[in-house]
């Protein structure tokens, strides 16, 4: 799966303007969230655990305009938890987002 960056990416150039440093930190932010909250998720043992961390990640994608972030958290908002097709799907997205990152 390749990540889809367009709007992500614009949105957070236009939040850091033009520094260069701030534009790192804000990506940086973004994908330790991100990896942060898919490791909630598949810790998530009950419903509301799941439920907990994959509306995190609807809110992240949405406060950066990643879409395909917000899909796949929506997905799992709608399986049951632990549900490795999202799983995996997210884990590769996270994996892919933090490489595209790597300064």
């Amino acid at each position: 799966m390749a990540y889809e960056a367009g709007d992500f990416a614009a949105n957070l150039a236009a939040a850091a303007g033009d520094d260069p440093a701030l534009l790192a930190d804000l990506r940086a932010s973004f994908a330790e969230s991100l990896a942060m909250q898919v490791d909630l998720l598949c810790r998530a043992r009950c419903d509301a655990n799941w439920l907990t961390a994959a509306n995190r990640l609807r809110a992240l994608g949405a406060s950066f305009h990643a879409t395909e972030l917000a899909n796949l958290a929506e997905l799992a908002i709608d399986s049951a938890p632990g549900e490795p097709g999202v799983m995996r799907r997210l884990q590769q997205l996270s994996q892919s987002i933090s490489v595209d990152f790597a300064c």
